[in-house]
């Protein structure tokens, strides 16, 4: 894993966030950015505070990982 404070290029990218999150019953949430080859990661609730970037691989293990695939 690649971790990086992402400053400048960053407020280019388009954050999403899960579709569970959006109805509001829990705060707690991470938001993703997808650009060439990274996939950017910050706090739903703090987008100025730290990031991190990782590649689309790790990405996709970590997900299936968490999903339970």
């Amino acid at each position: 894993m690649n971790r990086k404070v992402s400053a400048g290029a960053s407020a280019e990218l388009e954050w999403r966030k899960s579709n569970f999150s959006s109805n509001g019953s829990d705060p707690d949430c991470v938001e993703v950015a997808l650009a060439p080859g990274t996939v950017h990661v910050r706090d739903s609730k703090n987008a100025q505070g730290p990031r991190f970037a990782v590649g689309g691989s790790a990405w996709a293990d970590f997900v299936a990982y968490a999903s339970g695939n």
